[in-house]
This record gives structure tokens, sequence and C-alpha cells, in this order.
């Protein structure tokens, strides 16, 4: 199954990036985020926040539109007959005034110009501008996940490769006392049991060289496929420098941080949108029709008309729910400071934390030189005294682990200080 998988990310390193030099961790920082394939997803927001400011500013274009009708209806406006009657003798000319059609035809077409809108178009701008940056801060915070785990991966392999270069040194000294030992059986000093102890002692850093180098090679496979580098094993990567600078200052600059002011800002944002939609709006129109009738109903048949004028409009209706629209907006930005503050919190935390870890380590580093050396010479000691006769193999080689187990713990904290330090600075984004 291992091999399956490992099989399987191989194809995914097909095709990539060619890489020579030696590889820092910040260029494999910068080159995940750049291959993720969420970066994709800024031209998306940023395509949408076009369209929908586009949008926006076309409300303040004319709007036209188009209406037509035709109706029957059971009766129709009309002067009275007898009104013609008297005004004919009156006259002493025959009056008649003709009756409307029961069936009624219109069409109308009305053009409309925003005077005012209340600030409706300008708040549909901020907020889509607002949500934008929300949707961005949000992808923001999903990327920076990834520096932690290439630093797992980076820091994974540096401590692998200290592990290999101790390891090869225990496998030349072990070697080296086959050799002698070899040489004292010859002699008649050593026996056939003290050769297997040494050889079993080889057979087990073999294979601890084995599972070191397999598993390093999974790492570097696992990297390459974040990196869309082509690297493998042989690739060498830069070991960081110990910079305890990041002590000095541990303001937070967390994404996090700019997403949560982002929310507070759409928030601020929609409370404008809200006022602005209950506020009256102020328009210019012109209608220009053809039906039957017109606008003069004593005229018979079709004919065309216009209309223009102002317009003022107000609905009175979100009035009722503004007052609750605009404490649930109150409510979701005091919920946003509650998590910042959380957020802010359990940041300070693991700060102290990181820091403690850091002190911790550097007091540990600090010894484990004097712990070498006398490791070292314990070991030297307990060979002389395998020469002499008065020590066993058995004792020198639980020496020679000793001293080799001395240096890799050296090797393992140098390479855990390293990885405190930049997990501290990964949690303040420094």
């Amino acid at each position: 199954m291992k091999r399956l998988i490992l099989n399987s990310l191989l194809l995914l390193v097909v095709p990539l990036a060619s890489f020579s030099q030696q590889l820092t961790l910040d260029e494999c920082q910068a080159k995940a985020k750049a291959n993720y394939p969420l970066i994709q997803q800024y031209g998306l927001i940023e395509q949408t926040t076009q369209f929908n400011l586009s949008n926006a500013n076309k409300g303040y274009l004319p709007q036209l539109s188009l209406s037509a009708k035709a109706t029957y209806q059971s009766d129709v406006t009309e002067i009275p007959a007898v009104l013609g009657q008297i005004l004919s003798k009156v006259s002493q000319t025959p009056i008649s005034f003709p009756s409307q059609n029961k069936d009624q035809y219109q069409a109308v077409v009305e053009a409309s110009q925003v005077i005012w809108d209340g600030g409706m178009i300008s708040s549909q701008k901020k907020t889509t501008k607002a949500s934008a940056e929300v949707e961005k801060q949000k992808l923001e915070v999903d990327l920076f996940s990834l520096n932690e785990r290439v630093n797992q991966l980076f820091f994974g392999i540096l401590l692998l490769d200290e592990q290999i270069k101790q390891n090869d040194i225990l496998q030349s000294e072990l070697a080296t006392n086959l050799n002698r030992v070899i040489a004292y059986q010859q002699n008649g000093v050593a026996n056939q049991a003290d050769i297997d102890a040494l050889k079993v002692e080889q057979l087990n850093a073999t294979q601890h060289d084995t599972e070191l180098k397999s598993t390093r090679k999974s790492y570097f496979i696992m990297l390459s496929v974040f990196t869309r580098l082509k690297i493998d094993e042989s690739t060498s990567l830069a070991k960081p420098e110990i910079n305890l600078a990041v002590l000095n200052d541990t303001t937070n600059h967390r994404p996090e941080l700019t997403l949560f002011n982002a929310q507070n800002q759409l928030y601020d944002s929609q409370k404008l949108l809200l006022n602005a939609g209950n506020r009256p709006r102020l328009g210019a129109f012109i209608q220009g029709g053809y039906g039957q009738p017109g606008l003069n109903m004593f005229v018979p048949g079709f004919s065309p008309f216009y209309i223009g004028g102002l317009k003022l409009s107000w609905n009175f209706s979100g009035l009722y729910t503004q007052k609750n629209n605009i404490t649930k907006l109150e409510i979701n930005k005091r919920s946003n400071e509650i998590q910042k503050e959380t957020f802010l919190f359990n940041s300070d935390l693991k700060t102290r934390q990181q820091k403690t870890e850091i002190e911790k380590l550097q007091s540990t580093l600090s010894n484990d030189d004097e712990i070498i050396r006398l490791r070292t010479n314990i070991k030297k000691s307990a060979s002389a005294k395998v020469d002499n006769g008065t020590l066993t193999i058995t004792d020198l080689i639980r020496e020679i682990n000793a001293e080799n187990q001395a240096r890799q713990l050296k090797s393992l904290h140098e390479i855990q200080l390293i990885m405190s330090v930049y997990e501290l600075k990964n949690n303040i984004n420094n």
C-alpha cells in the first residue's frame, strides 16, 4: 500500500520545473503557494467583483421598459346624450359626443433616469468590494496554512539528513572496531562472539539507514508535489540559520486578523446598504405611447401620446424591520470580535509556549557539546580497556552507542530549535 501511494505521488510530479541549486525553505513556501490549485480562486474573485461593480454602475444609466396591454371593460366613461341635446338647442347646431370603445389597446415605452437613489448604488458597490475582500482574506488564511505543512516536510528532511549522517559515522566506527576485533581474534585475545556482536550492530545500523533513506525519499516526493519542483533525494536543502531576532518582536500579523477586520467592514457596509434601501428615491421619466384611446378620450381611434416628469417613491415597509436587521448586524459584528479575541488569546498562549520551548532548547544545546565530549572520552577509555583485555566488546559497543546517541540528540536539538523558531514565526506571521 505504501509503495502504491508513493508511485501515485510520483505520477503527480510530472511535468515539474527542474531545480538544481540548493533549495531554501522560503523558496519552498513561495512555490507551494504559487502552485496550489486554490490560488486560481483569486482571479475568479476579482472577475466576479468587477462584474458586480459594473452591474451596480449600470444603475446610473437610463432604464428602458416596454409595456403593452389590450383590455375589454364592461363600461366606459361617456358624456350623457341629454347634454348634447341641450347644447344643440342653445347653439342651433347639432352637437353629439362620441362614446369610447369598450375594447382598448395601449403600447408604452418608458425611459427613466435616477436623480437620487438614497445612496443605494454607492452602498451596493461598497458592499461588493467588502465581500470580495472577505473572500480574498479567507483565501489568504487557507494558503497560509500551507506554510506549516511545507515546514514539516522541509525540517523532517533536514532531521533525517542529520540522522543519516550520524548513522554513517556509527557504521564507519563499527567497521573500524570490527577490524580491530578480528585482529584480536587472530591473536587469541577475542572470540567469535565478540565479532558476531559487532556484526549485529552493523546490521542494525544498516537497517536503520535503509529506513531513514526510504522515509526521506517519501518526504521529498511530497515536497515535490507541493512545490511542483523537480526535486528528489539527491537535492540539497539549505539549513536555515538560527535567527532569534523574532523573540524581540512577537507582534501578531496573521492573515486571520485581516479577515476579522474585513468581516467588520462588510457588516458596516451592509448597514449602510440597509439604511439606503429605506430612503426615498427621486427620478425623471418620459413615456411615449400609442393606443386607443389616447390621452384625449374624446378623440376616437388610435393616437400617439407622451408624458414626462419627475417621480418620487418611498417604500416604508422596510422601516418595520430595519431596527431588527441592524441589531442582527451588530450581533454578527460582536460575534466576530469575540472570535478575534479568542484567536488572539490562543495565538498569544501558543507564542508563550513556543518562546519557552526555544529557551529550553537553547539551554539543552549548551550542554550537548559537553555531553558529547564526555561520551567520547568514555568511549576512548573503553576502547583502551578492550585493548588491555579489561573490558568486553559488549561494554565497548554500549559506549559507542551512547556516544552516537549523544551526537544524534545534539543534531535533533539543533533542528528542533530551528523548527521552534520557524513555528513561532509562522504563529505570528513574522
